[in-house]
């Protein structure tokens, strides 16, 4: 599956109020969302770089900065990339949360307006988790669910978190089960239920989840 496994809202409930993941964002509260338009994809070198220079010097260029193999894996992503995007616009979900990932974890680099390199895009991510999100696909509910939960690219919404992990967690995607039974089992985004939390944790648990386990020890350990 396409998921942001780098982002998961929590490990173990008991310390939940001391972890903070989120990444920092330089963008003022109030700017909207910019559109970029053009992407640098991996294995090519900017285009701000090549101004000027010819096809044989651009070449030469690119074979002294870029790593050896870089081509073979470069034309596979810009592939890719392109069977994404292309899929992604037709309306596919799956594809729509692929490109998000991409975006998000700067496998396809987007360059600002004003022409600067971005390491990653959650704006752009976010945009199509939210496409695919809205036509039900678990991945990208539990994606945005988790920008929401962070504040990042998106306002921090802990009602709207809560709202896309039920979503996902109700087709069976287990992180959100877990995750939904934290909230549960702090009272954030939802009313405060310790066996709503469990039931989650026990779902995600049945799945094999380790971290939903790990709740549930802690609990019986608590003595709860």
């Amino acid at each position: 599956m396409n998921t942001l496994v780098i982002m998961f809202l929590v490990m173990i409930i008991f310390f939940l109020s001391g972890c903070d993941n989120k990444v920092q964002n330089d963008k003022s509260t109030g700017a909207a969302p910019t559109v970029k338009d053009e992407v640098t994809k991996l294995g090519e070198i900017p285009s701000i770089l090549g101004e000027g220079l010819s096809l044989e010097e651009k070449a030469e260029l690119k074979d002294q900065i870029l790593p050896p193999g870089m081509g073979d894996f470069q034309s596979a992503a810009e592939e890719k990339f392109k069977a994404l995007l292309e899929s992604a616009k037709a309306g596919d979900p799956v594809a729509q949360n692929g490109l998000g990932v991409m975006y998000y974890t700067g496998e396809a680099i987007s360059k600002g307006p004003s022409g600067q390199m971005l390491n990653n895009d959650p704006e752009l991510a976010a945009g199509w988790f939210f496409r695919a999100a809205e036509q039900g696909y678990a991945d990208a509910q539990f994606n945005l669910g988790l920008m929401y939960a962070n504040g990042e690219s998106v306002e921090k919404d802990m009602l709207k978190a809560a709202e896309l992990f039920k979503k996902a967690a109700d087709q069976g995607h287990v992180d959100a089960q877990n995750n939904l039974g934290v909230m549960y089992f702090t009272g954030e985004g939802v009313e405060r239920d310790e066996k709503k939390a469990v039931m989650w944790f026990e779902k995600a648990a049945a799945q094999g989840n380790a971290d939903a386990q790990a709740n549930l020890d802690a609990i019986k350990a608590a003595g709860r």
